[in-house]
């Protein structure tokens, strides 16, 4: 069964599906990956304070999960 994402997962539970999500999460702007919100911030939560689009982040995510 493929790995698949939410937007309601922290953010550090999405490094632990696959380590290959962070270029994405970094291109995407959200430089700080290793910092203390990482651990307790979902992913739309960090996608609404750095302005982007959740739904569209997660679908980018999933279709690179589809391809490992």
């Amino acid at each position: 069964m493929a790995k698949q994402i939410s937007k309601e997962m922290i953010i550090s539970e999405i490094l632990g599906v696959d380590k290959g999500v962070i270029p994405i999460l970094m291109n995407s702007g959200m430089h700080c990956l290793g910092c203390p919100s990482a651990q307790g911030e979902s992913l739309e939560q960090a996608c609404v304070v750095h302005g982007l689009d959740a739904d569209a982040l997660v679908t980018e995510i999933n279709d690179y999960l589809l391809t490992i």
